[in-house]
């Protein structure tokens, strides 16, 4: 440690040297700080003297993401291997091509993004501001596994740029940047971050070279549950219009409408259990699925008083009553799903967790 604070300090005294160098302090204060507790402390006004700072806040959070991206590099390979049949692949196996798949879009967000802080560090001479070390390990995150590398280095320096460098850097921003690359990246390439071929890695390699099991289809439970209630819509129309057709067009609407309830039926067993919601072993964004991983993380951040739990609870609450609502309302295969199981599929659990309880938001 002793070597570091020399080299760090030596870094200083070089840069300080002349106006031109004075410029690139942002590079090694980054850096120092994210080791190093800052050596400055506040002098006059009401403060909290603590150890801990934005920096150690961050690296709080990006701790407690932990769970939710192993668990997502051990189902990113599980899911892989499910299409091509193969139900029990070897642990490391599963795990190593989810690492060796999620690790480029954690490299590709970062740099893009720091990139961006740097860039605008330099040209304003202040220090590099701290929340981009947790909305860049979000964003992979909350992505399909399947999205393009230059895809998430586009949506990323849109959303530090115009999500919160023009409001004025971390902590002026009016949206959430994880988010905002998010959104960003489904309105401009709705074709790319949607549909039934990005939710599992190599998809439309393995379909093209028909290395995917007979019926093997990459539908996450909302995909499913939307085709489930196209099936039921088409099925119920075809059945009024066979009612005053001719006996023999009827007997083919018929026939068409049973066969498409069925379909809705196989679709709907697809959609998982309360257990499986629970779990996480589904296809979805890559830390999204698995509540429970996600629950542990949640558990430190209010373990540290990094999250506040009335936050936490009132959100799930009032999300967990808008789906009992939603039950008594009926209507669709979504609204009548179990509204436990509305709320641990998808990503509501990750956004109660990781999304609401950042500072900003």
């Amino acid at each position: 440690m002793k070597f570091l604070r020399k080299t760090f300090d030596n870094a200083h005294a070089f840069l300080n040297k002349s106006e031109k160098t004075k410029k690139y302090f942002p590079l090694v204060d980054a850096l120092d700080t994210l080791v190093f507790t800052p050596n400055h402390t506040t002098q006059s006004g009401a403060h909290v003297r603590d150890a801990i700072d934005l920096k150690r806040t961050m690296m709080l959070v990006i701790i407690a993401l932990v769970p939710s991206l192993l668990f997502g590099m051990y189902n990113i390979g599980l899911q892989h291997y499910y299409v091509q049949g193969i139900m029990a692949p070897p642990f490391f196996d599963a795990f190593l091509h989810g690492a060796l798949r999620i690790l480029p879009i954690i490299v590709v967000s970062y740099g893009a993004g720091l990139g961006v802080e740097f860039i605008f560090a330099i040209k304003n001479g202040h220090t590099v501001h701290e929340g981009f070390l947790v909305s860049g390990m979000l964003i992979p995150l909350i992505m399909p596994i399947d999205t393009p590398l230059w895809m998430v280095g586009v949506g990323t320096v849109f959303a530090v740029v115009i999500g919160k460098e023009v409001f004025g850097g971390t902590g002026m921003n009016i949206m959430n940047i994880a988010l905002t690359a998010r959104a960003f990246l489904f309105f401009a390439y709705p074709t790319k971050l949607s549909g039934n071929k990005v939710w599992i890695s190599g998809f439309s390699e393995m379909q093209a070279s028909g290395q995917l099991a007979d019926g093997a289809s990459g539908a996450t439970p909302l995909g499913n549950l939307a085709a489930t209630g196209i099936a039921q819509e088409k099925a119920a129309k075809l059945m009024g219009l066979a009612a005053n057709a001719a006996p023999e067009k009827a007997a083919k609407m018929q026939e068409e409408a049973t066969r498409l309830v069925a379909e809705a039926e196989v679709l709907m067993s697809k959609v998982p259990s309360l257990f499986e919601a629970f779990t996480g072993f589904y296809t979805g964004s890559v830390g999204e699925s698995s509540t429970i991983a996600i629950l542990i993380g949640a558990a430190l951040l209010l373990q540290t008083g990094v999250a506040s739990w009335k936050v936490m609870v009132s959100f799930f609450l009032g999300g967990l009553l808008m789906a009992f609502t939603l039950n008594m309302v009926g209507g669709n295969s979504y609204l009548e799903l179990p509204a436990l199981r509305q709320v641990f599929l998808g990503g509501f659990m990750f956004g109660m967790a990781f999304m609401i309880t950042d500072p900003v938001t």
